[in-house]
């Protein structure tokens, strides 16, 4: 803070640059979601291969992440035991790779606004599969919250015009899938003392390349 508590020409940059960042990463989700729309609807160009496209995302992040770390050298490449690729990063990246494609195929059935209102279901799939895996304790008071998300959701989907079950059952598991990753890529159960600084970099480049969503 400078004098009169205005704040400094670096901390002000920084919250620019972080808005900046921010506002990109809003128009290139949402870029990605109305082209997949505009895809996988059978209104509108009828791709019905939904897995495809998750195929083509998760080439594009391996390549993204290839060109971080062993091109760009943003992160130093660090050596990883087969028991820490088998335990952590193979599962995260299936359970991404099934979230993106039961998210994808759910663009067939429901439109773009009421999938969006689904995936506000994330915060109560994160905490409810947390609590089940006895990785967060039960609290009433934040189970209360997610039951009043849940609630607003379900009237929204009470009132949704282009209500499919399938296409619901389709984004519900994309949600639990992705629930799941979150969770499995914030436990420190997956980091071994010596390779701690590996995890904090995945950490990084899983933020950095979930702009694809």
């Amino acid at each position: 803070m400078g004098k009169g508590g205005s704040l400094s020409h670096s901390v002000l940059r920084k919250i620019l640059l972080s808005y900046t960042y921010v506002a990109i990463w809003i128009f290139l989700s949402f870029t990605v979601i109305v082209y997949n729309k505009y895809i996988l609807d059978k209104k509108m160009y009828n791709w019905p291969f939904p897995i495809s496209l998750t195929i083509i995302h998760m080439s594009f992040c391996a390549s993204l992440a290839f060109l971080l770390i062993n091109v760009f050298k943003f992160f130093e490449p660090v050596s990883m035991s087969s028991h820490l690729y088998l335990s952590s990063v193979v599962p995260i990246g299936a359970l991404y790779s099934l979230s993106l494609w039961f998210s994808n195929s759910a663009y067939i059935y429901l439109s773009v606004s009421f999938i969006q209102m689904l995936k506000v279901l994330m915060p109560v799939a994160v905490y409810s599969i947390a609590v089940l895996l006895k990785k967060e304790p039960f609290k009433p008071n934040t189970m209360l919250n997610m039951l009043s998300i849940s609630l607003g959701v379900a009237i929204a989907a009470y009132g949704e015009a282009r209500f499919d079950t399938w296409g619901v059952i389709l984004q519900l598991g994309a949600v639990a899938f992705e629930a799941t990753s979150c969770l499995l890529t914030g436990w420190k159960d997956f980091c071994i003392d010596h390779e701690r600084s590996w995890c904090c970099q995945g950490l990084v480049v899983d933020c950095l390349l979930r702009v694809c969503d």
